[in-house]
């Protein structure tokens, strides 16, 4: 058998695992807006059925339905016979990308991902011009000024001077190391939360971690898989498992959960049948581990963690949280930090309605789902929002803003880094 029938065969498999009870029905953020069957899992796996036999042709209507997902995760947790949701999900879009071109925002945004000089020279260019195009608020916080796309209402948080990896040499060494990693910035720490990875590597260096922060990294490729554009991601993958196979490291830290499911779930499968790149993308998937988890595995020196007198509440990011497991891990770093007061939400892994270009492509529904979000936040009266997902904060950055809310959004280890004296900038502020 031919590893397309295969896949065909197991996706099928997969798809009569439903029991059409419904439950996903409840949890589902988009069927509670739109109390549309298709917006269900158990609607889309429906579909899914009908084009993988070819009862149904890849039509326009189509791709909107399997876009009307945010791959939250959410399905997939209440399912009592454990369809892998997500996998339907991104089999059907690959089969109707194959078949239709994306929208242009998408297309813009695939292409410049797949280039990686061009998102580094074009983020250059913009971060010295934003201002014509974007109107100033206050904390580093833009507007824009014209429609570009784009609604006039968002917040965006601005494009940092320099990015990250032009910020800080390649190695970072310590004396002494009790171990050494090689750290991915990810796209939106790179160009936009700078300070997000400059915590990092405070944190990882005061505690005593060599830390190699390789040049050549780039887009991790998840934006390109969820579209269903494979063959691009196929290249970003190999791209990233030949330069980070070459180093002798003990782990590779990530600081988003979207980027540690490419890494840890989708290089392996993406590469399985590559014979150059696939037992390489499984070794380092398994050593590839969320901050979070390898904080809280190293773990944190507490004669190093200094009180501090904040209120914070957590958000759960879908997919570090359903996707990788990393759900406890941050919770207890944050009960090492003395005078720390935690008010839970009262729906923690509730998704923000973020989900990528989602937001960018569906953003009036995407901010109703963040309103329950916003809700919750407000009832927490904490002071700061901790997330271990730099996509989450940029959009309940834009909420929040929006809503003149006083809390200011953090990363999770900017936090810590806080109570190990480090002093937070650019972005972050109010």
């Amino acid at each position: 058998m031919t590893r397309a029938l295969e896949k065909q065969s197991a996706l099928e498999e997969t798809l009569i695992k439903c029991m059409k009870c419904g439950n996903c029905q409840a949890v589902c953020p988009i069927y509670q807006e739109l109390k549309l069957e298709s917006a269900t899992a158990r609607g889309k796996i429906r579909l899914a059925h009908a084009l993988l036999r070819q009862e149904l042709p890849p039509t326009p209507a189509m791709a909107e339905r399997f876009d009307l997902c945010l791959t939250c995760l959410a399905c997939e947790s209440v399912c009592p016979s454990g369809v892998k949701v997500g996998e339907i999900i991104l089999a059907s879009r690959e089969i109707l990308a194959k078949k239709r071109q994306p929208p242009p925002v998408k297309r813009a945004l695939y292409f410049i991902l797949r280039h990686p000089p061009t998102l580094r020279r074009g983020t250059q260019i913009a971060s010295r011009l934003q201002k014509l195009a974007f109107r100033s608020l206050p904390g580093e916080r833009m507007q824009p000024r014209f429609p570009l796309g784009l609604d006039k209402q968002r917040v965006f948080p601005a494009l940092a001077p320099r990015s990250l990896l032009d910020s800080v040499p390649e190695q970072q060494p310590v004396d002494r190391p009790v171990a050494r990693v090689a750290l991915f910035a990810g796209c939106l720490i790179n160009y936009l939360f700078p300070s997000i990875g400059l915590a990092a590597l405070y944190l990882l260096q005061r505690h005593r971690v060599e830390v190699l922060i390789p040049p050549g990294q780039h887009c991790c490729g998840a934006p390109l898989i969820y579209g269903g554009e494979m063959e691009a991601a196929r290249e970003m993958a190999r791209s990233h498992v030949k330069l980070f196979s070459s180093l002798e490291v003990d782990a590779i830290l990530t600081l988003c959960g979207t980027c540690g499911e490419a890494w840890q779930l989708f290089y392996p499968q993406l590469l399985r049948d590559d014979p150059n790149y696939g037992e390489k993308a499984s070794s380092l998937a398994r050593r590839s581990v969320d901050i979070a988890r390898f904080l809280h595995r190293l773990p944190l020196n507490q004669e190093l963690i200094r009180p501090l007198n904040l209120t914070v509440t957590y958000h759960h990011p879908c997919h570090l949280g359903r996707g990788l497991g990393v759900k406890e891990e941050p919770l207890e770093l944050l009960s090492k930090i003395p005078g720390l007061l935690y008010r839970p939400l009262r729906e923690p892994e509730r998704c923000c309605g973020n989900a990528g270009a989602f937001s960018l492509t569906h953003y009036p529904l995407s901010r109703r789902i963040l309103s329950y979000k916003l809700e919750d936040i407000a009832n927490t009266d904490a002071q700061v929002v901790l997330t271990g997902c730099p996509a989450c904060r940029m959009q309940l950055l834009d909420g929040i803003t929006q809503k003149g809310m006083p809390q200011v959004v953090w990363h999770t280890v900017e936090l810590l880094a806080r109570a190990c004296g480090f002093e937070r900038r650019g972005n972050d502020k109010k």
